[in-house]
C-alpha cells in the first residue's frame, strides 16, 4: 500500500518512522512532503511485481524533486530499539530506475550483518519488515541532530550538533560539528565550534559528493541565535507530539526550519 502522511499510518504496517512522520505531520510539524509504503507493499516491489511499479512512479511525480529515500523497519525508531545507523538511507534520487534501485537498497539493508546482530542483541528473532518513506529531498544550507534532553546527563536543556550541508555529515562522523547548549525557552547556554571542513552536498547527477568548506566557514558557527530558538520550538512541539525525549534531524534551507526523521532517545 501508498499512503500519504495526513493519514495515520499503522507502525506495524508501515514502520515506525513512517507512523512518526504521519503524527508530526498531522500536528503541524514542518515535515517535507513525503509518501509511505507499507512492508508487505515493498517486499512484493523487491520480489519483482513489475505493475506496482506505475503506482510508485505517480506517487513520485507528485514530490516534484529528487527525494530521499528512507527506512521505516517494523520495530525501528521505537522506545526500546532505534536502529539508528543500522539501516539505510538512499539521498538524492532522481528517477525512476534510481527509485527502485533504492528501494531494494533500504530493503536489503534490514538483512545486513550490523542489522542482523543488532536484532539479535535486543533479542529480535524474527524476520525483519521493512517499510519505506520517500521523503522530498531538503536542499540544506546546514543541518543536524538534536536532542530534547542532554542524551549523557539527561539535564532539561536542549543539545544540538550541526554542520554545513546535508546532516549525514554529522550522523556519519565526517565532521567534528558545532556543538550547542540550549536552555528550554532559546537560551544560548554554550556554543563550540566544530571544525567542518567538508560538507556533503547533493549532486545534479544524483547521490551526493563531499566539497570542500571555504576556508572562513570551516570554524564559523553555521546556526544563528535565532535559529537556535527556532530549533528549541521544534523540540518543543515535539514534546507535545511525542511522549518522552526527542532525537531529531533537521534541516535549514533558504531560511526554513524543517524536520526530516524523530525517535525517542534510546541508550541501545
Amino acid at each position: 500500500m501508498i499512503a500519504t502522511l495526513d493519514r495515520d499510518l499503522p507502525e506495524a504496517e508501515f514502520g515506525g518512522k513512517a507512523a512518526q512522520l504521519s503524527q508530526a505531520h498531522r500536528m503541524g510539524l514542518p515535515v517535507p512532503p513525503a509518501f509511505a509504503l507499507s512492508s508487505a507493499f515493498v517486499e512484493r516491489v523487491v520480489l519483482g511485481e513489475e505493475a506496482l511499479h506505475g503506482a510508485i512512479f505517480d506517487a513520485f511525480a507528485t514530490l516534484a524533486g529528487p527525494v530521499a529515500v528512507r527506512s521505516s523497519g517494523i520495530g525501528e525508531d521505537s522506545s526500546a530499539a532505534s536502529f539508528a545507523g543500522q539501516h539505510a538511507t538512499i539521498l538524492n534520487v532522481r528517477s525512476r530506475p534510481a527509485l527502485l534501485d533504492a528501494l531494494k537498497a533500504v530493503h536489503a539493508s534490514a538483512r545486513g550483518p550490523t542489522a542482523l546482530a543488532y536484532r539479535r542483541t535486543l533479542g529480535l528473532l524474527s524476520e525483519p519488515r521493512m517499510g519505506i518513506v520517500v521523503q522530498r529531498l531538503v536542499h540544506a544550507d546546514c543541518a543536524g541532530v538534536l536532542f530534547t534532553r542532554h542524551p549523557m546527563t539527561n539535564a532539561d536543556e536542549r543539545v544540538i550538533e550541526a554542520t554545513w550541508g546535508l546532516g549525514e555529515a554529522v550522523v556519519s562522523g565526517l565532521v567534528t560539528p558545532d556543538h550547542y547548549r540550549v536552555a528550554r525557552g532559546g537560551r544560548v547556554l554554550q556554543k563550540r565550534a566544530g571544525e567542518k571542513d567538508c560538507a556533503i552536498r547533493w549532486s545534479e547527477g544524483g547521490g551526493t559528493v563531499e566539497v570542500a568548506v571555504p576556508a572562513h566557514e570551516v570554524g564559523a558557527f553555521c546556526l544563528s541565535d535565532a535559529q537556535l530558538v527556532e530549533l528549541d520550538a521544534l523540540a518543543s512541539a515535539c514534546e507535545a507530539a511525542f511522549a518522552g525525549t526527542q532525537d531529531v534531524e533537521w534541516a535549514f534551507a533558504a531560511g526554513r526550519l524543517y524536520l526530516l526523521q524523530r525517535r525517542a532517545i534510546t541508550r541501545g
